[in-house]
């Protein structure tokens, strides 16, 4: 890996970069899933490749291979300086990047059990068991499970003189039970929709979520979904549970506050953002108890934002986002953090792969603990509703207005949680919803979710984020009904 980026770092300054850097990534993926008792997916692949990005004549220029050989590695360099005199043509001002240290370092994930040690007749066997354990309740369509692993092996070498090393290691697993009956489709999914939970983590991850152990819970709430009662509608007290906050935060929170997007250069898939820079220290985002980070350090948890240094080759850091209910700050890059004033980049750039030039991505942007317990906030909400896993979202393209929908909703009756609710969704305006939170649950209650998902640019890229959260309570929120029949 030195030896190819060491080669296409003195390519570059032949040719006449300014500045280059260079990712070597040796990446290796599994992916496995069941259906109904059989087996829907069983795949592992392997990728390995280069990708060089300069600056020259002020402007950027990246090219990517995974032809390996010297020759080859040389006329992509050549090639990513070419791009950028092109570009240069038609730039709008000179590049100009916040400095940055030089960095020799080693970093890597801390696992116990590495996935991939893990035979795959043991993963699907445990998958199967959550699978069959699912079909046991009468009134079950689909039973479906899945688990998915990621080893990322990279060098990063900069024109600084940076030579940095990374592992990263990802690991995820979820099941989904889904009732048809009466036209109308039920489901319910654990830990969380869309994949489940997804961390930094080995395959202790997935022996910690015992999927077998809440299988037929899932099962029988989604089949008993059938027969609950329409969420009401109106103005109402409402209870967010950890995952459906979290996605919450990813989306009327993390998007917003990409800078790249706040400054016009990235509209692709998320759209553009509400804020401006101006409203650093002045827009009262949400109420006082807000407080909100994006903090990519491993010691804020195992979230799939967690890294030791970014693509730029930025070590991590915990850049504060709202405090106190003010908005205090951007997510940005070297490119964009001058425009703002800021000394230094956040250090937030990722690519998907070697292939990809790196984008300003979302990190762990979480929402700070509270002091209630679960027990304490419930009984002090009657008459509210609490909202649990996500099932849909919207939300407009500055990420102002939005709708989100989940699988289940309970209401509050007499301080504990009571008859179960269908089809719950609930309404808002991004910087209204925030400032109606008058009570947070506490770090007992405070779980760090991962989204595997997050799309971003044109090609697109899909970043793994993570947001922390703990079951959150907001008033005089407009919910209703979403897929009545």
């Amino acid at each position: 890996m030195r030896e190819w980026a060491h080669s296409a770092l003195e390519t570059a300054k032949t040719r006449g970069a300014t500045y280059a850097d260079v990712r070597v990534l040796d990446a290796r993926y599994r992916n496995l899933s069941t259906k109904n008792g059989k087996v829907g997916t069983l795949s592992e692949s392997e990728s390995l490749g280069l990708g060089v990005r300069v600056i020259a004549d002020g402007a950027w220029g990246f090219a990517a291979t995974d032809q390996l050989a010297r020759e080859k590695i040389d006329e992509t360099a050549a090639r990513a300086v070419a791009i950028a005199r092109a570009s240069a043509r038609v730039k709008q001002k000179n590049l100009a990047l916040a400095p940055e240290q030089k960095i020799q370092a080693v970093w890597q994930t801390p696992i116990e059990k590495d996935p991939f040690q893990v035979s795959v007749d043991e993963q699907i066997k445990l998958l199967l068991a959550a699978d069959e354990e699912m079909r046991g309740v009468a009134g079950l369509t689909l039973a479906e499970t899945s688990m998915s692993f990621t080893r990322l092996a990279q060098l990063f070498a900069s024109s600084l003189g940076s030579e940095i090393r990374q592992t990263k290691v990802y690991s995820g697993a979820g099941i989904v039970a889904t009732s048809f009956a009466d036209n109308e489709i039920q489901k319910r999914s654990y830990p969380n929709s869309f994949g489940g939970q997804h961390a930094s983590a080995g395959y202790e991850l997935v022996e910690g979520l015992d999927l077998k152990g809440h299988a037929r819970r899932m099962a029988e709430e989604a089949v008993a979904l059938h027969k609950a009662e329409q969420c009401p509608q109106g103005r109402r007290t409402i209870i967010l549970g950890s995952s459906q906050l979290g996605l919450q935060i990813h989306e009327s929170i993390g998007h917003p506050i990409e800078l790249d997007r706040v400054l016009g250069m990235e509209a692709n898939f998320a759209g553009t953002s509400f804020l401006a820079p101006a409203d650093v220290g002045r827009l009262q985002y949400g109420s006082s108890i807000v407080n909100v980070v994006a903090d990519a350090r491993l010691e804020h948890g195992p979230g799939l934002g967690t890294f030791g240094y970014d693509d730029e080759g930025v070590p991590a850091q915990c850049i504060d986002i709202i405090t106190e209910g003010r908005f205090a700050g951007f997510l940005s890059s070297r490119e964009t953090a001058p425009d703002i004033g800021l000394r230094r980049s956040g250090g937030t750039m990722r690519a998907e792969s070697w292939n990809r030039i790196p984008l300003i991505r979302m990190t762990n942007v979480s929402l700070l603990p509270g002091t209630w317990k679960l027990d304490d906030l419930i009984a002090d909400s009657d008459d509210g509703i609490y909202f649990e896993t996500n099932r849909s979202w919207s939300i407009d393209d500055k990420r102002y207005n939005f709708q989100f929908g989940t699988e289940v909703g309970w209401e509050i009756r007499g301080g504990k949680l009571g008859r179960m609710l269908k089809n719950p969704s609930y309404s808002g305006i991004t910087t209204e919803f925030w400032n109606s939170c008058d009570a947070i649950c506490s770090r007992a209650h405070w779980t760090l979710w991962g989204t595997p998902n997050c799309g971003k640019g044109q090609p697109m890229q899909t970043m793994g984020t993570g947001h922390g959260a703990a079951p959150a309570r907001f008033r005089n929120i407009q919910v209703g009904v979403a897929y009545a029949g």
